[in-house]
């Protein structure tokens, strides 16, 4: 980022995104494909779905009707990651949101369910963002580890342990899955890397659950249908790499994934590492039949980055 321009902050990232605008994710063999005629999507075998926010900060500055106009012209299924506000937009062009936010202000990720100290607000916050997906008909709610100090926003607070942070995690979600059961709607908890600090969105020093193993136990240890992992391809392989591998391992617990390019959460073209169609592949091998959002901030245009991604990842 030039030194010239302006310094985003995670909480403006996230709020400008938001305010502009349950069932298991593996079978057996997949049951439906989703190709549209004269779109990019021909084959159809992985449901794609735009991430609002990321389109939304880019310098293009999307909006929702734009998002879902894109969405229509490349054969993506859903919009997510966008307020309810927008719903009856999406629906309108015939969308659905795959994952909503969890409805906290700001920077969602930082006041998570490893803090008691937010567990009030943010239980209170996703169940109502639980009810207004089984109004709508809306499969799942994203969920955070949050930051591992005991002020999400005070590095020099002292530390929630690792074992700490997963029980309380555990905990919260164990309230929220016995309410999310009975709406048949599923809470995605995401993991997130630590590694990049380069930019609000890129990485996300101090978040806790920056290790795939440590965020899928917590995820098993629920015990919920309800509960699930939100499997990010790009901070994955910043933190953890092997993502073919990780995907067979997490198979019993991953509800949702995320893609972008590394470094840089930028397009998915041959300016980064992350070989998509194999790992689409390994996907479709295993199964999978939820959605996979396109995650990435547009560094050009975007819809020819969008239409670049979404082709790619139709194998």
């Amino acid at each position: 980022m030039n030194s010239s321009e302006p310094q985003l902050n995670r909480r403006d990232v996230l709020a400008t995104a938001l305010a502009a605008g349950a069932a298991t994710a593996f079978h057996s063999v997949p049951t439906s494909t989703f190709a549209a005629e004269g779109k990019t999507v021909t084959k159809g075998r992985i449901k794609q779905s735009i991430v609002f926010w990321c389109f939304n900060v880019s310098e293009e500055k999307w909006t929702i009707e734009k998002t879902c106009e894109a969405a229509k012209q490349t054969g993506c299924v859903s919009i997510e990651i966008c307020d309810p506000s927008t719903w009856p937009t999406l629906k309108k062009h015939g969308l659905i949101c795959a994952l909503a936010p969890n409805g906290m202000p700001g920077a969602p990720f930082m006041k998570g369910l490893n803090n008691l100290k937010y567990h009030a607000e943010v239980i209170a916050r996703t169940k109502e963002m639980i009810d207004n997906c089984a109004t709508a008909g809306f499969p799942s709610v994203i969920a955070f580890t949050g930051y591992k100090w005991n002020d999400a926003e005070d590095p020099m607070s002292g530390e929630i342990s690792l074992d700490e942070g997963a029980a309380n995690c555990v905990k919260g979600l164990k309230e929220l899955c016995g309410y999310a059961e009975k709406k048949k709607v599923t809470i995605c908890l995401e993991h997130l890397n630590t590694r990049d600090g380069s930019h609000p969105m890129k990485g996300h020093p101090g978040y806790q659950g920056d290790d795939i193993d440590y965020v899928a136990n917590i995820v098993r240890k629920v015990g919920s249908p309800s509960a699930k992992l939100l499997f990010d391809i790009y901070h994955v392989q910043i933190m953890n790499g092997d993502v073919i591998r990780r995907l067979g391992e997490c198979k019993d617990v991953i509800g949702h994934i995320h893609t972008a390019g590394n470094p840089g959460r930028a397009e998915l073209d041959d300016k980064q590492e992350i070989n998509y169609p194999p790992i689409m592949r390994k996907l479709i091998e295993l199964g999978y039949e939820g959605y996979v959002g396109q995650e990435f901030i547009p560094t050009r245009d975007a819809l020819t980055g969008l239409t670049e991604a979404v082709k790619l990842c139709d194998v």
